[in-house]
């Protein structure tokens, strides 16, 4: 199942919420009294249930897994490799589809998800604001890392360099992967963050306005960036290649995470499976997306050849890279107080539970 969640619908739902709660009073007085008719009935179908979860390993808490996902689209949910699984152990995945990073960490936040992926900027703000998530893996880095990722500006734009772009409006969604990106680039250039006019807007948003001229610099990523470029509309100025981002991460609700260490095990098993079978398979691989990104095929090519896949185990190395960017957010003033990673971490026995032995260190 695939539902889309917006940021609006969020705010909707926690107002939805506090209005509710007198009614929810009531109504759990009323179901208590028909419980008290239905006992017999209960025992019934928890002698029924008991022989059922007798079947799923102790390492599954869940019948649901809530996978979120970003616009860019997500071939583990297209081949199905999850629910082929999962089913057997009785856990069926749903998924829901979101325009970037920090949308989907608000849902997580707010416990609509489960599991999601997002690049290494999102959950530092996440937990900033005081999400329960941990860092569950992380992805791969390669000699591609950051090549799907730019500053672009029109083709017919004055601005030949980073250095150019001071004083000129910047259109990014503050919180994600290009937040990191854009400060680091601008630092390389010897300029600040505050040499700068931000506006933060989605890709999915911002892809059209950028088309239509209406943005004089973007900071955005595949597939919106290859699209641009293949429409002869966006002139590259810098990409993310080789500003040492740590790459993104898989990231789950704390609860979830403890609860479920089999079950994660599993799906990092099979989400690192299918993505070394796509960087050995392209062309397949491009087959499997193009109808549901709805991308031509150049398009879809080049989104593919800057692409890294597979996945890298949380290590020590790691969590200090991830630590490295949290300060370097702090230092620029765009986090109110420092921020200790290690606390969306979980302990080495638990990662060593949930990684599975071929994960990469690297």
């Amino acid at each position: 199942m695939v539902a889309t969640v917006k940021p609006q619908s969020l705010k909707i739902f926690r107002r939805f919420t506090l209005l509710l709660m007198p009614g929810i009073f009531t109504l759990v007085t009323s179901l208590t009294l028909v419980g008290c008719t239905q006992q017999s009935q209960k025992a019934e179908n928890r002698s029924s249930a008991s022989n059922v979860s007798d079947t799923k390993p102790s390492g599954i808490k869940t019948k649901v897994l809530r996978m979120g996902y970003q616009q860019a689209g997500d071939l583990v949910r297209i081949t199905k490799v999850l629910e082929k699984r999962l089913e057997p152990l009785g856990v069926k995945v749903e998924w829901a589809q979101f325009a970037q990073g920090p949308q989907l960490m608000e849902a997580m936040n707010v416990g609509k998800i489960d599991l999601g992926s997002v690049g290494e900027t999102p959950p530092i703000f996440a937990q900033a604001a005081g999400a329960e998530i941990v860092y569950v893996v992380g992805r791969r880095r390669t000699e591609k890392t950051g090549k799907g990722s730019a500053i672009a500006v029109p083709p017919d734009s004055p601005i030949k360099s980073v250095k150019d772009i001071k004083g000129q409006k910047v259109v990014f969604q503050k919180a994600s992967a290009s937040h990191y990106f854009i400060i680091r680039a601008l630092e390389e250039a010897g300029l600040k963050y505050s040499d700068i006019q931000v506006l933060s807007i989605p890709n999915v948003e911002a892809a059209s306005a950028f088309l239509e001229g209406k943005i004089p610099v973007w900071v955005s990523g595949d597939p919106h960036l290859a699209r641009a470029e293949k429409l002869g509309k966006a002139r590259i100025i810098r990409t993310a290649q080789g500003l040492d981002s740590p790459g993104g991460y898989y990231i789950a609700g704390k609860q979830f995470a403890i609860e479920n260490p089999e079950l994660l095990r599993i799906v990092i098993e099979e989400i690192d499976k299918i993505d070394r079978w796509a960087e050995a398979h392209p062309q397949e691989t491009a087959k499997l997306i193009a109808p549901e990104q709805k991308l031509p095929p150049d398009v879809m090519k080049l989104v593919l050849s800057r692409r890294s896949y597979g996945l890298r185990a949380i290590s020590p190395e790691l969590i200090k890279e991830q630590q490295r960017i949290a300060d370097y957010f702090y230092k620029n003033g765009l986090l109110p107080k420092p921020l200790n990673v290690q606390e969306a971490m979980l302990t080495p026995e638990q990662y060593a539970a949930i990684t599975p032995p071929t994960i990469s260190q690297k």
